[in-house]
């Protein structure tokens, strides 16, 4: 990557960038690069923009690394504003009628502490979907990821090819799902929700 001489001005520059694919928050991205920044990554919202702060030598890779993470930091931090059982309700009847065309209806939603080895499980005899309450905080299209995963299962029971089918309606299915294994990874959680095989998220 050639060095730009405001680089060695100790100068920032910027860059803007459209959002990453299935990225949540601002409508664009601007990048700005400083010598004087050694190793800290920061980020923040200014109006319809997300602006991250990185080293000036860091390369276009890690620059993109850091981008996506930032997002997720900024988004997580963002939802930490916990939903009640109303919205979260409400939440899913929209996300119902966008992704499923409204046939999915759940007669209820809500939060539960007692499920620690899944992020959500849904009963269909009964249409009520319930979601661990260590989703909370977690970026917005986590959250939806695993509401869209129990909707489908009012429609599909099981994880068959239906079931996998239905569910690529909601586009951000395997970014959700990356993260989500990321959070496992650091030992949070003993598996990925909706691992085929498995009866509930």
């Amino acid at each position: 990557m050639p060095v730009d001489p405001l680089y060695r001005a100790g100068e920032p520059t910027r860059s803007t960038t459209s959002p990453p694919s299935g990225g949540s928050g601002a409508s664009a991205i601007e990048v700005r690069r400083s010598s004087r920044r050694r190793r800290t990554v920061s980020a923040y919202r200014e109006g319809d923009r997300t602006v991250v702060l990185i080293p000036a030598r860091m390369s276009e890779a890690e620059e993109q690394r850091w981008v996506t993470v930032m997002l997720d930091k900024l988004a997580a931090q963002e939802s930490r504003k916990v939903l009640g059982d109303a919205a979260l309700t409400e939440r899913a009847e929209r996300l119902s009628a966008q992704y499923f065309d409204g046939r999915a209806r759940p007669a209820s939603v809500r939060w539960v502490t007692n499920q620690n080895t899944r992020w959500g499980s849904c009963t269909p005899a009964e249409g009520s979907i319930r979601l661990s309450h260590r989703l909370q905080g977690m970026p917005e299209y986590v959250v939806d990821y695993v509401l869209c995963h129990e909707l489908a299962h009012l429609l599909v029971p099981g994880h068959g090819p239906d079931f996998w089918r239905l569910l690529k309606a909601y586009p951000r299915t395997e970014r959700a799902r990356g993260y989500l294994e990321g959070v496992i990874a650091a030992g949070r959680l003993p598996h990925v929700p909706g691992a085929r095989g498995e009866r509930d998220a």
